[in-house]
C-alpha cells in the first residue's frame, strides 16, 4: 500500500529479472564448476528447465533473462536480451573488476530493465542472477558494506572444499588490500570488486523504487546488489522485501545491515532468482488476506466482551 500510495494495489503481473555474466577471479580457482556453465545455464533457462522456471511459472510469474557480461557470444537466441557490457568481469584479485564506466553503464542496464517492466504493466519485481564465481565479489562487496571480517562474509558458494574456502577468503583479503574500497564510494567499490550482473541488480532496485514497485531479494547475490543500490540512494530500502534467507553465512548480515527481516529460511543456495519466486507466493497471500478477507463486522461474527 506505501509503495504504490494504493489502497488496494494490483499484483496480477510479476516478473523475475535474471541478470547473467561471468567472473575473471575465477581463475583464482574459488569455484567447483567451470565457468562455462554460465552459458550453459543461459541457454537452460530460455529453455524453461531451469528451478526459478519451475517455480516462476508455479507463482505466475515471468522470467526475464539478460546477458549483461556473459563470456559467450550469443547468436539470436529467442527470448534472451542482449545487454553485455563485457564479456564478463576482470581477475578482482589483479586489478579492478571494472572500471568506472562500466559499473555505470551495468546499473543503467538495470533501470532501464525495470522501467520496461513498469511501462510493460509490471506490479511486482524480483532479482535473480546467473554467474560461476559470483559468490566470491558478492562476499567481497558484503565485507566493504557491512564492515565484516571477509571470514565471517564469504561461504561455500556451489560447494567449494574447506581448503578452497580458506583460499577464498585469501583472495577476496588480498583484492581488498589491492584496492581499498570504501562504503562511502559505493560506486566505485562495485567497480573494483563487484560483479556485473550484481550492478544489474542494483539498477534493477534503483528503478523499482523510482517507479514505486516492491522488488523481491533473493539470496546472497542479490543482496550483495541491495546493498550497492542502498548505499547509492538510501531510500530504496523502503521497496525491498527480503524473500528468504540463504545458507551463505554472510547473508544474514548483509539483511541485519540493511534492515530487513526474510520471510522464508529454507536453507537454499541455488540462487536465480527461485527464493524471490517462492516470495512472491508470500506477498500474494498477505495481498489477498488483506483484499479478500472478511472482518468480524462483515461476516456477523460477536465482538470481544469489553
Amino acid at each position: 500500500m506505501a509503495i504504490r500510495e494504493e489502497l488496494f494495489p494490483p499484483l496480477a503481473h510479476k516478473r523475475v529479472v535474471v541478470f547473467a555474466a561471468d567472473h575473471g577471479v575465477v581463475a583464482e580457482g574459488i569455484s567447483a564448476y567451470p565457468p562455462e556453465v554460465t552459458f550453459q545455464m543461459v541457454y537452460n533457462f530460455l529453455q524453461g528447465g531451469a528451478g526459478i522456471n519451475v517455480l516462476a511459472r508455479q507463482m505466475g510469474a515471468q522470467v526475464e533473462v539478460v546477458d549483461i557480461g556473459v563470456n559467450y557470444d550469443f547468436s539470436s537466441v529467442p527470448g534472451l536480451i542482449i545487454k553485455k557490457v563485457a564479456y564478463g568481469s576482470r581477475n578482482m584479485a589483479q586489478e579492478p573488476a571494472l572500471t568506472r564506466a562500466e559499473a555505470l553503464q551495468a546499473l543503467w542496464v538495470g533501470i532501464d530493465r525495470a522501467r520496461e517492466a513498469v511501462a510493460a504493466g509490471v506490479d511486482a519485481l524480483a532479482a535473480g542472477d546467473m554467474g560461476i564465481g559470483n559468490t566470491t565479489p558478492a562476499a567481497a562487496l558484503a565485507a566493504v558494506f557491512t564492515g565484516k571480517p571477509v571470514g565471517a562474509v564469504t561461504g561455500r558458494g556451489t560447494g567449494i572444499t574447506e581448503a578452497t574456502l580458506r583460499h577464498k577468503v585469501a583472495v577476496i583479503n588480498r583484492a581488498l588490500s589491492r584496492h581499498c574500497p570504501s562504503p562511502q564510494e559505493p560506486l566505485e567499490a562495485l567497480a573494483a570488486v563487484g560483479g556485473l550482473e550484481i550492478a544489474g541488480i542494483a539498477g534493477l532496485i534503483l528503478g523499482a523504487a523510482a517507479a514505486r514497485r516492491p522488488l523481491l531479494l533473493d539470496g546472497f547475490i542479490a543482496t550483495a546488489g541491495a546493498l550497492v543500490a542502498v548505499h547509492l540512494a538510501p531510500a530504496t530500502q523502503d521497496y525491498l522485501i527480503a524473500a528468504h534467507r540463504s545458507v551463505e553465512p554472510g547473508h544474514q548480515l548483509m539483511l541485519d545491515h540493511l534492515g530487513l527481516k526474510p520471510l522464508l529460511n529454507l536453507q537454499l543456495r541455488l540462487g536465480e532468482g527461485t527464493g524471490a519466486a517462492l516470495g512472491f507466493g508470500l506477498l500474494e497471500a498477505g495481498w489477498r488476506i488483506y483484499k479478500e478477507m472478511a472482518t468480524f463486522a462483515e461476516a456477523g461474527v460477536a465482538a470481544k466482551p469489553k
